[in-house]
């Protein structure tokens, strides 16, 4: 099928999955960390208190993900979404009109679990849901939200500060997330339920079983994941929490710093692209044990580098792992285990995401108030991400052997009402 038919008559659930991948702006941590300075100033906190804040917040939506992510095994999104864009709202205004510093923890609860959490969750479980021969290529263009809201969010904000207060933000996102609503609901008129989906035409997993969540807790290669799961979202999300520091200690002014992220987006979306294509053809198995590869490469250049050329170079290599990552780990999860349950098995998946987005603001932030610099920090990162490697080659060439074959062999499925 060429690429202008499938994007037609695909048209209203690839938008809806770039819209809530877009939507999660709100509540992911290159949004929130822009606002660093003045929540910090705003409530009197340093550097750690901010990252602990962060922390409990953030451990605490992933904990309510484990039970929360199996909701799209059961309901379909056109329920499930506009109640989480309602969370999402509410939780913007009450980041613009809060007075209280210990109420901080509950609005980055809410934020982090409406935002990241949930709105990333039921997007991608649609895509794999919804599409098998072409999963790669769905996951990618709905995962355009997410390099939408990288490459655009931020400068606009840092712009728009200068000229408007912080809070004021905050209020212009809860209007968008309720705006979208009634988009979502036109686009998805005719979306089955997810039960009839799970009863009918579903993909199997290892030894074609339909895993359930406790029988993907119980095998191996779930644990052997884990540490590459939990990686990208600790030290990824800790390196855009620490933005403004991290500028500092660079020597550069914090707009110079995210005028970066549109190349960092351009090859991340240029990675998204070529992994969701490369994933339709090869597989899962043979793609994801490498993917993490870049993020060495690209922290120890940030630990090295003093210039702005250096850093420039770093976003490169950290787009090109952030990238594949949108598209690679999620449609693992579908490949492995089947789709029959893929809501439960995926909502473990996501709770470890986000409490490595919760572990990394929270360590280095205490670190760097210990005393260890941020660029210290970034040479133990690298190793981290080649133990993660080396983990995910013994763990998926070993259980690769287990999938069947053909399990990319039906097309997309068309919902029904």
């Amino acid at each position: 099928m060429r690429l202008t038919d499938y994007l037609r008559d695909n048209a209203p659930f690839l938008t809806t999955g770039a819209m809530l991948t877009f939507l999660s702006s709100f509540g992911q941590t290159y949004f929130i960390s822009l606002f660093a300075g003045e929540v910090r100033l705003a409530f009197d906190l340093s550097h750690g208190a901010w990252g602990g804040i962060y922390m409990i917040g953030t451990m605490a939506s992933a904990a309510l993900m484990v039970w929360a992510g199996g909701l799209t095994d059961i309901f379909r999104v056109r329920i499930l979404a506009p109640i989480v864009l309602t969370g999402l709202a509410l939780a913007s205004l009450a980041m613009a009109l809060n007075p209280w510093v210990w109420a901080l923890p509950f609005i980055v609860f809410a934020l982090r679990f409406f935002g990241q959490g949930m709105c990333s969750h039921i997007a991608v479980i649609a895509m794999a849901r919804w599409f098998v021969a072409t999963r790669g290529r769905a996951l990618s263009i709905a995962s355009l939200g997410f390099a939408t809201g990288e490459a655009l969010v931020p400068m606009a904000v840092v712009a728009a500060m200068t000229v408007m207060a912080w809070q004021n933000l905050w209020v212009m996102a809860a209007g968008v997330c309720v705006l979208m609503i009634p988009v979502l609901n036109r686009l998805l008129r005719q979306e089955r339920t997810p039960a009839s989906h799970a009863a009918t035409d579903v993909s199997v997993g290892m030894r074609g079983h339909h895993w359930r969540r406790l029988q993907a807790l119980r095998h191996p290669l779930f644990w052997c994941m884990v540490p590459a799961v939990l990686g990208p979202a600790a030290f990824n999300t800790a390196f855009f929490f620490h933005q403004v520091h991290i500028s500092e200690v660079k020597g550069v002014e914090h707009l110079v710093f995210v005028s970066f992220f549109p190349l960092y987006t351009a090859i991340g979306i240029t990675a998204m692209v070529v992994s969701g294509w490369a994933l339709d053809r090869l597989g899962t198995a043979r793609l994801t044990p490498y993917y993490q590869l870049p993020m060495v490469i690209a922290f120890l250049i940030f630990a090295n580098t003093q210039n702005p050329f250096g850093l420039a170079l770093g976003f490169v290599f950290l787009g090109l792992t952030s990238g594949a990552n949108t598209t690679l780990p999620n449609a693992f999860w579908a490949e492995f285990y089947g789709t029959a349950h893929i809501g439960s098995i995926k909502s473990m998946a996501t709770a470890v995401m986000v409490l490595g987005s919760a572990i990394g603001p929270g360590l280095t932030g205490a670190l760097i108030d210990f005393g260890i610099g941020i660029e210290t920090q970034f040479f133990a990162i690298a190793g981290y991400f080649l133990l993660t490697t080396l983990t995910m080659f013994f763990g998926i060439t070993r259980a690769a052997r287990d999938v069947p074959p053909g399990q990319s062999s039906a097309d997309v499925r068309t919902p029904r009402p």
